[in-house]
């Protein structure tokens, strides 16, 4: 018989030491046998990632982004606010606002004048200056010409909205005449406005 060793450990040496939870003995390892957990107990789902990514850049830029459409979106509606405001009273009603513009192009021949009565959204420098510049080669085409037109008739109100009815009558000291029947829309802000001839 062997003697143990003086002073060592008498018994099996790979037994846990005393007071300690006893370990299971490894499963068998082999064709279908599933692996071992690891130390710990427990199998991890997925290897950890690389360091945490920083996500200030990212907010900050989509924070920029937002700031940016709001500040745009607040000035296109700003334009189209303002863009329809009328600058000065207007008329005091729709027929006037109609006898007004007529005088400015007929008789006063004056765009500036003409335009200061037609609504922000029809204001068309270009065109109004046109029409004087018409109503002018008529003038000098003919033998002293004379406009005159009947009192505008309000045939339609609803509201901010009208629509006025008149003919323009021309007649030329040789005795030629001609009417052209003109209607005319015209829109309340601050006062009555011209905004459509037809």
């Amino acid at each position: 018989m062997t003697q143990p060793p003086v002073g060592g450990p008498t018994g099996p040496t790979d037994l846990p030491p005393a007071g300690s939870p006893a370990q299971p003995s490894p499963p068998a390892t082999g064709h279908g046998a599933p692996p071992a957990p690891p130390e710990g107990g427990y199998r991890p789902q997925h290897s950890p990632a690389g360091p945490p990514r920083k996500r200030g850049p990212l907010l900050a830029s989509l924070t920029l982004v937002v700031v940016l459409l709001l500040c745009a979106g607040g000035g296109v509606a700003a334009f189209l606010t303002l863009r329809n405001t009328e600058s000065g009273e207007g008329a005091p009603d729709p027929s006037v606002a109609v006898d007004d513009f007529l005088t400015a192009i007929y008789q006063d021949r004056d765009a500036a004048k003409a335009a200061a009565m037609v609504c922000t959204a029809a204001r068309d420098q270009d065109k109004i200056r046109a029409k004087v510049s018409e109503v002018e080669e008529y003038v000098s085409t003919y033998q002293n010409p004379r406009f005159r037109w009947d009192t505008p008739t309000v045939d339609n109100e609803t509201g901010d909205r009208a629509t006025v009815t008149t003919t323009v009558t021309v007649t030329t000291a040789d005795e030629k005449i001609a009417d052209q029947d003109l209607r005319f829309t015209v829109i309340r802000k601050t006062g009555w406005w011209v905004c459509e001839v037809a």
